[in-house]
């Protein structure tokens, strides 16, 4: 445990951001299904890519990882289609998009698969896949324990599958991985309109980079997925991470001179969105081809007399969003957040509860945020992570606006998603030291 004493620092330079997690994970997994050797640059081994990594190892790939310019670059051999397997463990870790993923990726070899994890993963939803599962006659088994502990079987059959579109979109880019290596023709038909579709977006382009061909039609919500595909292996060079840059693209509107390099502008990340949010909230964002930043507009961050921000299409930078929020004149909702609540913490009642702790003035109705602008937080408050990675580095942005100290419980858990962000914070001019009980 690593609870971390923030003292109050303005932020100033340029961050060179890590890259993507979504892209690595979609891309080490298309990589390792490929017919020959892919080489994938710009990793960052944070916790989740690690357990893809090691997942992906367990049904056959072979995966270097060496060093280059500061990042991580995988020589990936993919699985050959004759591999032999025997059953196989994989740790998930806490990492939704693994487990996820790697589900129906699992029924292509032969063999039991186990999954184990960690922290919340147990509790999040599998439903959609235990219907389907359950529907071909294949083993889906899960102890009945806290932590995660599923036991699946294959092989899935190629057909027509039918799923509502506001799950997670991890449960359809897993099917969307697996399915065109099967021996038929296969329909996934979203049957509700479908959430997250920016992740969905980028799932289709990188299937189409390693040659996998799939017809999306919008209109229809449905995907059309010819069988008997093969995977070409590629290089690929990770792109920067939106999700990751809204902390430091909202230091810039919340007042920090902080200028985010290696992100794409035409990017399809739907945490891009976050540029979107800021601007609500009447920041300006600058953009160019070698960098992106934030600033408060002249009369200051203010959402109006009452300003409502949709969260559906992306739920890990709410917690961000609502601190910007917190310091906006007027009033915001941030609204259909409902899958706030089954992230690594339930996400609403921690941002509700931490933030208030510094004195924001923010409630929670139903699945929506409601929060009143103030003029300034006071800090001087033990707050906590909830074990929650975006939890903790929304916090750490908080420590740049309150008046008084604050400390951070579990700060550890950023290695999640962004292992350096401490050290990249402190090299922006962030106070941070370690604290201790009796200090």
């Amino acid at each position: 445990m690593t609870d971390l004493l923030i003292k109050p620092a303005k932020l100033k330079g340029n961050i060179h951001i890590t890259p993507s997690k979504s892209m690595a994970h979609r891309a080490v997994i298309a990589a390792c299904l490929a017919v020959g050797e892919s080489v994938i640059d710009n990793i960052e081994l944070s916790d989740d890519i690690i357990a893809t990594i090691d997942g992906m190892t367990a049904f056959g790939a072979k995966i270097q990882i060496e060093d280059a310019a500061g990042r991580k670059r995988l020589l990936i051999q993919g699985v050959k289609a004759d591999a032999k397997h025997s059953d196989r463990v994989i740790d998930a870790n806490e990492s939704g998009s693994t487990l996820r993923f790697l589900i129906p990726i699992a029924t292509l070899f032969a063999g039991e698969t186990r999954f184990v994890g960690r922290g919340k993963l147990g509790s999040r939803p599998l439903d959609p896949f235990e219907e389907i599962f359950n529907a071909q006659g294949l083993k889906f088994e899960a102890s009945a324990t806290e932590q995660l502990d599923l036991t699946v079987e294959g092989p899935l059959r190629a057909g027509r599958y039918e799923m509502a579109g506001n799950i997670s979109s991890q449960f359809i880019t897993g099917l969307l991985y697996t399915l065109p290596l099967l021996a038929g023709e296969s329909v996934i038909q979203i049957t509700t309109e479908l959430e997250s579709i920016g992740y969905i977006e980028l799932t289709l382009d990188v299937l189409k980079y390693f040659g996998i061909g799939i017809t999306f039609n919008k209109a229809e919500r449905q995907f059309i997925i010819p069988g008997q595909q093969v995977y070409q292996a590629r290089n690929y060079t990770v792109e920067g991470d939106y999700s990751q840059a809204a902390f430091f693209l909202s230091a810039g509107a919340l007042g920090n001179d902080v200028t985010v390099t290696g992100l794409q502008a035409d990017s399809k990340q739907g945490d891009r969105g976050i540029t979107t949010i800021l601007e609500q909230l009447n920041a300006v964002v600058t953009t160019t081809d070698r960098e992106v930043f934030a600033r408060a507009a002249s009369e200051g961050l203010s959402s109006g007399e009452l300003t409502v921000i949709d969260g559906a299409q992306v739920p890990d930078i709410i917690p961000i969003s609502a601190l910007v929020a917190c310091l906006s004149q007027g009033r915001t909702e941030i609204v259909n957040l409902s899958r706030l609540r089954i992230k690594e913490s339930d996400r609403l009642e921690a941002t509700k509860k931490e933030l208030r702790k510094l004195g924001a003035k923010i409630e929670v109705v139903g699945d929506t945020l409601q929060i009143e602008g103030v003029p300034s937080l006071t800090g001087e408050a033990i707050v906590w992570s909830h074990k929650d990675h975006r939890m903790a580095m929304m916090l750490a942005i908080a420590s740049t606006v309150v008046e008084q100290d604050i400390i951070i419980k579990d700060a550890e858990y950023v290695s999640k998603s962004y292992p350096t962000f401490w050290q990249e914070f402190e090299s922006l001019g962030g106070q941070v030291s370690e604290w201790h009980l009796g200090e």
